[in-house]
Formats: C-alpha cells, sequence, structure tokens
C-alpha cells in the first residue's frame, strides 16, 4: 500500500511517517507549500519554508522520498481570501476548517490518489477513524486535551476512507518520546500556532493592515457609549479590549458591517438555546443519529441537540439549554459518544 504522509516539519507528521515506515507500507512524504516568510523562535507558522527544509531532513532521515508542493495560490484562495470576506461581513471564520476541507486533508487525498495512485494520506492529526453503524468515521483521540477531531468535521464524507490518523490512540507525550529515541531531527521543536498565515497577529490587526482603520462607535440599549476601532476586531462574547467603562461588565453580542457598530450587552444576553447552520456536512445521515451533541467551538463543552429541522434558510438546531456566545461563521460539530457526525458553520 502506497501511503502518503502530509508532513508539516513538525514532530508529529514525523512521528507518523516514521511509524508507517516502520510498519512496512511505501511511505511518500508530501509537504504543501502556503508561505514564503522565514519562521524564527518568535514566530511558529505551519508550512513555511524552514518547516519544508525540516521536512526534508526528516525524509532523507527516513530513507523516505519527498515531494514539495508549491500551493500558495490555493491557499490564498481557498481559505485566505474567504477569511476575509467572512471577516469583512461581520463574521469570525474557521479558517483551520475549512482548510481540513478545501486543502491540506481532504483535497489533499483526493488529488494524491488521482495524479500519484495514492492509497491514503496519513496526517498528524489527533484523532482516530472507528466503524460506526456500518460505516467507517471520525472520532474523538484517545488524547482528549489535544483532540482534533472538530477541525475536521466539514471534511466530505467520501474523503474519510482515504485518510489514517497514525497518533489517534497516542498522547502528545509518547508521540515526542518516540521521536527522540529514534532519534528524529525535529523531535524537540515546538508547535506551530492555530492560523499560520495571520503570522502571530491577532485577526483585527491582520485585518486592518489589509482594510486600514474604521472606527465607529460602541452601542448599548441603543445608545452610543464609546469609540471602537473596527468591527472586525471584536467577535461575539467578547470583554476584553473593550475599554468602556459603565459601571458593570459588558460584552460583545453583535456587529453591524454595514454602519460598522459593535453592539453590547450585559452576559445573561449571550445564551442561547437554538442556532442556525447554512448546511450540514454530513458523515452519519441525519436519520441514524441517535442523541446527538453539538460542539459550538473549539474546546466548548459539547451540549445536547434536541432537534434538527431542515427549513428554506438551513439547519435550525435547537439545543436543550442556552449556550454562551454562538458566533455566526464558526463551525458547529456534531457527536455521538465520542464519534463525528458531521459539522456545519454558524449563519446565526
Amino acid at each position: 500500500m502506497r501511503i502518503a504522509v502530509g508532513m508539516s516539519g513538525g514532530v508529529d507528521s514525523s512521528v507518523c511517517a516514521l511509524l508507517l515506515k516502520e510498519q512496512g507500507y511505501e511511505v511518500i512524504g508530501i509537504t504543501l507549500r502556503f508561505h514564503q516568510e522565514v519562521c524564527t523562535d518568535d514566530l511558529r507558522v505551519c508550512c513555511s519554508p524552514q518547516d519544508v527544509k525540516d521536512a526534508v531532513r526528516v525524509s532523507n532521515y527516513l530513507g523516505i522520498p519527498h515531494i514539495t508542493l508549491s500551493w500558495e495560490n490555493i491557499f490564498q484562495k481557498r481559505v485566505v481570501d474567504y477569511f476575509l470576506e467572512e471577516s469583512l461581513k461581520g463574521k469570525t471564520p474557521n479558517p483551520c476548517a475549512l482548510c481540513n476541507r478545501e486543502v491540506k486533508t481532504g483535497f489533499l487525498a483526493e488529488y494524491l490518489k488521482n495524479v500519484a495512485d495514492v492509497d491514503k494520506l496519513a496526517t498528524g492529526h489527533y484523532a482516530r477513524l472507528v466503524e460506526h453503524k456500518g460505516t467507517k468515521l471520525i472520532a474523538r483521540a484517545k488524547d482528549k486535551g489535544r483532540d482534533q477531531s472538530y477541525f475536521l468535521s466539514l471534511v466530505r464524507v467520501e474523503h474519510i476512507n482515504l485518510l489514517l490518523f497514525p497518533l489517534g490512540e497516542m498522547t502528545k507525550e509518547e508521540v515526542r518520546y518516540i521521536a527522540r529515541q529514534k532519534g528524529l531531527p525535529v523531535w524537540d521543536k515546538r508547535d506551530s500556532q492555530d492560523v499560520c498565515f495571520l503570522m502571530g497577529k491577532e485577526p483585527g490587526e491582520y485585518l486592518e493592515e489589509r482594510v486600514g482603520a474604521r472606527e465607529g462607535y460602541f452601542y448599548f440599549e441603543g445608545k452610543p457609549v464609546g469609540k471602537h476601532k473596527g468591527f472586525f476586531h471584536y467577535t461575539i462574547g467578547q470583554r476584553k479590549g473593550l475599554g468602556v467603562s459603565l459601571g458593570f461588565p459588558v460584552y460583545v453580542c453583535g456587529v453591524d458591517p454595514q454602519t460598522n457598530s459593535v453592539y453590547l450587552c450585559k452576559e445573561e444576553e449571550l445564551y442561547r438555546d437554538w442556532l442556525l447552520l447554512e448546511d450540514i456536512n454530513f458523515h452519519l445521515p441525519l436519520d441514524l443519529w441517535q442523541k446527538p451533541k453539538a460542539q459550538i467551538r473549539y474546546r466548548a463543552q459539547e451540549v445536547e441537540v434536541l432537534d434538527i429541522q431542515k427549513t428554506s434558510e438551513g439547519y435550525l438546531v435547537r439545543l436543550s439549554n442556552g449556550v454562551r456566545g454562538i458566533t455566526p461563521g464558526q463551525v458547529c460539530a456534531f457527536y455521538e459518544d465520542e464519534v463525528l457526525l458531521g459539522g456545519g458553520i454558524i449563519v446565526r
């Protein structure tokens, strides 16, 4: 079996390649280059020229072939441009989940199968593959603190059979131990930051560099209560960095890109027991779901789903209790126990 390993130049993907080679598979290292920026000790971005060099070093050490694909344009169009467009609509998009679908996981697996006759794409994601109700599905990793299944909820169902997650049953500590014991050149390399193209910047700072400063007003109960530095600097549920003093805590509960307004409220007004998805990416047909739970952001606590109805606007999801700070643009992933059922992008 020919297996490509998506090698980011980090310890996780490097151990994936090592384990698969030791198991006797034909292994090929594949690295995607998204940026021309060079990493420093203070800045860690994935898919940079330095990561390409590290992936090549590891491939040479393991004695496996390595290929670099310069996908800067694909990444720009499918991920960065999407992030910019959605953010300027007042949403808070999740570029990592989109990238897994459109570029570095699902799409890459299909691309390699078609152009290089690759059977599977293995990645360093902390997730597992399981058989559930007669279907191969993604599930949470053994290391719950590292679990990345949430970011795979948008991956198309037809791509799941093309994927492998060799680290799903391991902890991060075990992975680093193997890397050190086997002498991998990157065993002590730091993890990269989540959103690589932000280059260490806050999303609002990154956006302001591209569209300029856009001062506007905060509103509380219909009245202006202070100036802000641009609606794209703020997301629902935010309290820090507002610079507004009303004698009690206030939080962002909405933004209006058209008027460049940011609306504030008290914390109790942030809770909602429903959300609307523009679509659901089904890994398992809806009629097979039993007692699903929803996770509305990474690290968020799951909440029981009472009902899902398809409407003319999308899928209306009713929750068992109010959830704080449901945010348009973010991903809602659905689980049955530890098994990922699919996910969608929140409209409101």
